[in-house]
């Protein structure tokens, strides 16, 4: 692998400018999954992968979880979020995806989620 397949220097100062401009879903669920909280697991915010920036990413387990507001159900985004899946799933990276309105009503099923999806994908010790 090349050494800037992770966190491009390239794209440092837009993982930094879409870390100050969260919505109020990545607030939410960075609250609860940061500084381990989750799992024992350690999370990054706005980590890319190639070209990518992926919202939330654990490399321990090479999953990456994804929040995707109304801009996401437009024709060309659908297209780009499909090519950028193909990326991260050739590159071995997992990608769980939820709605902004599923983090911002149902936390608890979002983490529930994440937890059963992060044990089918990789069990944890």
């Amino acid at each position: 692998m090349d050494k800037f397949r992770f966190n491009n220097k390239l794209l440092k100062d837009r993982r930094k400018e879409l870390r100050v401009n969260q919505t109020e879903a990545e607030k939410k669920l960075w609250e609860l999954i940061r500084g381990r909280r989750f799992n024992g697991l350690k999370f990054y915010r706005q980590y890319s992968v190639g070209g990518y920036i992926l919202d939330f990413y654990c490399p321990k387990i090479r999953t990456g979880v994804e929040l995707d507001g109304s801009q996401h159900i437009k024709d060309k985004t659908v297209l780009y979020d499909k090519d950028r899946e193909k990326y991260l799933q050739a590159s071995n990276i997992h990608i769980i995806r939820f709605w902004n309105s599923e983090v911002i009503n149902s936390i608890e099923l979002v983490l529930e989620k994440i937890s059963s999806e992060i044990k089918k994908w990789r069990p944890l010790s």
